[in-house]
């Protein structure tokens, strides 16, 4: 298959740890894109929801405050710091999967790697154009390396993702410009679309890769895919999610995302993730895809009034980024380090925390709104908790060389 860099799993121990042996040697954070962004990002993603956190409770002992208003702060820095890492770092290491050709490695993928990481410094501490010039190079760069490879390879299926980081770094730039000259509505608005472009990723590649895990993890596991339906998904998701941002009646925003949520859930009915049983690393990957269409459908209730307009944003955001990410960062991880596909028990907490920072972020203030800052507190105690929790077990496994010795 040539859609995923996923590797085939090794005959292991129950525990789905390596054979016994001496721990791999060397120093190997920058031997493939997912070491780097992956821990980078994981770390950025639990500092920065901390530090959100304590803006929100008012503490001013928590250094200084960002160079960016608090809530353009947050709401980019986690699309174009935190998820846009992720998809950098998944598709240099898919890239070289679906083509054969090299991905940024060694000095070239630090230097990318440090100037995304100097971006979220100088968002935060250097005022000035300084500061924008540095976090606006790092995703046209990102996209034109991943570009280059795709067309050396001439793997022409791929171009749209190729197209959609661009779009990704079009809306971080844009965010930025508006931003600086006093446009907060049309700032805000560039994060908004960078939110859609990440979740395009999730709904193109989460529909080739879901059904493949499933059905080579449990053999005769019959998932139903419905051609028309499979037809239907990406040109509606695209309008479900662009009329999220665009000034069109309510009316007819709730028509669109209501449409897209009715496809996109048929899809989810028809691959039966509930019968995935006691396996995390699948059930994971089911529960991130079952948020698109919910968050959708908020999204159209939201239109109409019926409820809160920020739940589907957090819907989108936690619910939809937030499971898919931590479920693709361990599982590709696993793969790419040499280990056997098995969620083990850190795993299996930081999906816990995770699943659990989106119901109580999306979900709580509908069942009460009075206690609204404590339930965003709950969710971002649980998210500081998950992606802490993954930082700390994967950091030695992406720093350190594969386990069986391949490169990589």
């Amino acid at each position: 298959m040539d859609t995923i860099p996923i590797l085939p799993a090794r005959r292991m121990p129950p525990s789905g740890k390596a054979p016994p042996g001496p721990p791999p040697r060397g120093f190997a954070l920058f031997a493939l894109g997912f070491r780097p962004f992956y821990l980078g990002g994981a770390v950025f993603a639990a500092l920065a929801i901390a530090a959100w956190s304590a803006m929100l409770a008012g503490m001013q002992s928590v250094g200084p405050a960002p160079v960016l208003p608090g809530m353009f702060w947050h709401a980019h820095e986690m699309v174009f710091g935190f998820a846009a890492a992720i998809v950098v770092g998944f598709l240099f290491t898919a890239g070289r999967a679906w083509t054969g050709k090299p991905t940024p490695t060694g000095a070239v993928l630090a230097m990318l790697f440090g100037l995304w990481l100097a971006g979220r410094v100088g968002l935060w501490v250097v005022p000035g154009t300084t500061a924008f010039v540095v976090e606006a190079a790092f995703l046209p760069l990102a996209a034109l390396a991943f570009t280059r490879t795709l067309v050396r390879g001439g793997n022409r299926r791929n171009y749209p993702l190729a197209l959609a980081l661009w779009l990704l770094a079009l809306a971080d730039i844009a965010g930025l410009w508006l931003q600086a000259r006093g446009h907060d509505a049309g700032a805000l608005l560039a994060c908004r679309a960078g939110v859609a472009l990440v979740t395009l990723f999730v709904v193109v590649i989460g529909g080739r890769v879901i059904p493949m895990f499933t059905t080579n993890a449990i053999p005769g596991f019959r998932l139903r895919q419905y051609r028309q339906v499979d037809r239907l998904v990406i040109p509606t998701a695209v309008l479900g999610l662009a009329a999220g941002l665009l000034p069109l009646p309510g009316w007819l925003v709730a028509a669109l995302s209501l449409l897209a949520a009715l496809v996109l859930g048929a899809r989810v009915a028809g691959w039966r993730g509930y019968k995935v049983g006691n396996r995390p690393i699948l059930w994971v990957l089911h529960l991130a895809y079952a948020w698109l269409p919910l968050a959708l459908l908020l999204q159209a209730l939201g239109a109409l009034g019926l409820v809160m307009a920020g739940l589907a944003t957090h819907a989108f955001t936690v619910g939809v980024l937030g499971v898919a990410i931590i479920a693709m960062i361990t599982r590709t991880a696993l793969g790419h380090t040499g280990r056997m596909l098995v969620a083990g028990r850190a795993e299996t907490a930081a999906y816990w925390l995770v699943a659990a920072a989106a119901v109580l972020r999306v979900f709580g203030p509908m069942a009460w709104p009075a206690g609204y800052l404590h339930w965003v507190w709950g969710a971002g105690a649980c998210w500081v908790a998950g992606f802490g929790l993954y930082a700390l077990t994967y950091a030695p496994r992406l720093a350190r060389p594969r386990v069986d010795g391949k490169p990589g």
